[in-house]
C-alpha cells in the first residue's frame, strides 16, 4: 500500500469501483433510495439530528417519483460513467446529495467527504452500508464509494 493510499479512509465502498454509466432514474437504484430513506427514518441516531430527517424524507419513494416525472424527455439520456464529488464542509449531509444525485442520473460515485468529523457522515454511512448488504443491492456496491482523506 503506497503512502498516498494510507492517508484515505473508505466510508463506503473501497478501491475497486466500476464506472459503467447507466439510465438515469432506473429502478434499482430508485428502490435503493426508498429502502435507504427507510432505514435512516428507524435509525435511532438519526432522531437525534433534523437534518437525518429531512434526507430520509427526501429520499422516499414517492418523491423520487416526482423528481422523475419531471426528469423525463423523449431525448435518449445516460450517466457520465465516474463522478468525484468534493463536498462543502458546512453542512454535514450536504455530500449525500451530491452522491443521491450522481447515483440518479446514472453514475458511479466516488464522494470525498470533509475531513471534519460529524457524526451524520457516520450514521448516513453506517445507514448506506447496511442497505448496500442486501442482496438485490450487490449491482450497486461499486458505484458508490465514500472517502475521507487523514491529515
Amino acid at each position: 500500500m503506497s503512502t498516498n493510499e494510507q492517508k484515505i479512509q473508505y466510508l463506503v465502498g473501497n478501491a475497486n469501483f466500476t464506472n459503467d454509466a447507466s439510465l438515469p432514474y432506473n429502478d434499482l437504484v430508485c428502490e435503493f433510495l426508498d429502502n435507504f430513506s427507510k432505514e435512516l427514518f428507524n435509525s435511532n441516531l438519526s432522531k437525534e439530528f433534523p437534518d437525518l430527517g429531512a434526507l430520509a424524507f427526501w429520499c422516499r419513494k414517492q418523491n423520487i417519483l416526482n423528481l422523475k416525472k419531471n426528469f423525463l424527455s423523449s431525448e435518449f439520456r445516460k450517466g457520465l460513467g465516474l463522478v468525484f464529488h468534493i463536498t462543502p464542509s458546512n453542512i454535514p449531509t450536504n455530500f449525500a446529495y451530491s452522491l443521491l444525485f450522481g447515483l440518479l442520473t446514472g453514475n458511479t460515485n466516488v464522494v470525498k467527504v470533509p475531513s471534519r468529523k460529524f457524526k451524520q457522515i457516520d450514521i448516513v454511512c453506517n445507514v448506506l452500508n447496511k442497505t448496500l448488504k442486501k442482496k438485490k443491492f450487490f449491482k450497486l456496491k461499486k458505484k458508490i464509494i465514500i472517502l475521507r482523506y487523514l491529515e
